[in-house]
């Protein structure tokens, strides 16, 4: 089989489509044949730095889905030929993956294959970020960043699908029409900090229920002026940067949390349900990905330099 892997940490240079033996399932494993595999900003923090369970040499990738080839020892509830999704498995850039079974969800019947692979991390992500990490209700104003990028415009959909209202936020005039698609009741076109005055006076001066901030340090204290009084601030992502914080430097007594996928679906019945809830969506017409880039599993190099630029929108997939 072939694989994009790195030896060493840096820009998309160093991605390799390289030949490796093909492996094989061990208990509690399913041998998977990739059928579409999702292009995440955490492949490119993966890429760039590192981090725990993600050194170099190593295959990049950690979503996607495909079809089970072979079952290993002890795995139940999975046949050869079952269509299955994963949002977490280090090493998707791949043609043939050995995944644990119990990270392995099956696919209904309705949702194609690139709709599986899209909405798998981005998905679970926007549903941990509209429920858990502040419960959208009829009413609430929801700040998105990045709000045409593939977490954004699925949870655009989410917070309208339960009655909230979405002022949305993006880099460039061209990406404003792409969010106002998804649902947003409000875009604006801002680089950096200093647009929480704009999300003031949209909001009568009250400002805003939450803010959905992937955009890294330099919209991190604007973001928290925006809140009203007990707001509800969402710092997301693993390789956004780190801003220097002293809790007292906190405005209106708002909330600050860093939010992370795991935490929504830390058992097996949560990711069964969980998943369960994002396909749901699907079936019903009230969630759909936007896929705007498919490449060559090949071409991984060109997704992740076309993904860095910050020109892309929706969600790029790679396909075998």
């Amino acid at each position: 089989m072939h694989a994009i892997r790195i030896q060493e940490h840096g820009g998309p240079e160093v991605m390799r489509w390289t030949e490796l033996p093909d492996p094989s399932p061990g208990p509690g494993e399913a041998l998977v044949r990739l059928g579409a595999a999702g292009v995440n900003y955490m492949d490119i923090g993966a890429r760039r730095e590192g981090g725990p369970g993600w050194a170099a040499p190593l295959i990049l990738g950690a979503e996607g889905m495909g079809y089970v080839t072979a079952l290993g020892e002890g795995v139940r509830g999975l046949a050869v030929g079952d269509r299955v999704a994963w949002f977490y498995h280090p090493g998707s850039y791949a043609e043939l993956l050995a995944v644990p079974a119990d990270s392995l969800v099956k696919v209904p019947d309705g949702i194609g294959d690139e709709t599986a692979a899209a909405v798998m991390l981005q998905g679970l992500t926007a549903s941990h970020l509209s429920t858990e990490t502040y419960p959208i209700g009829p009413g609430d104003t929801a700040v998105i960043h990045a709000a045409a990028g593939g977490v954004g415009l699925l949870l655009t959909r989410m917070i309208k699908a339960r009655g909230g209202r979405v002022i949305g936020l993006v880099s460039r005039e061209e990406k404003a029409l792409v969010a106002k698609e998804a649902g947003a009741d409000h875009v604006l076109v801002h680089s950096g900090g200093g647009f929480d005055e704009r999300i003031r006076e949209l909001t009568d001066g009250r400002g805003a229920d939450v803010v959905y901030d992937g955009g890294g340090t330099d919209t991190f204290h604007s973001s928290q002026l925006a809140l009203r009084p007990h707001g509800v601030h969402a710092y997301y992502g693993p390789f956004m940067g780190v801003p220097t914080l002293r809790p007292t430097d906190l405005p209106n007594s708002i909330l600050l949390t860093y939010p992370v996928v795991h935490h929504h679906v830390a058992t097996r019945e949560a990711l069964v349900r969980r998943t369960g809830e994002v396909f749901d969506l699907l079936l019903d017409g009230r969630l759909t990905p936007r896929v705007t880039g498919r490449y060559a599993l090949a071409d991984a190099a060109r997704a992740h330099a076309d993904l860095e630029s910050r020109r892309t929108t929706g969600k790029l997939l790679l396909l075998p």
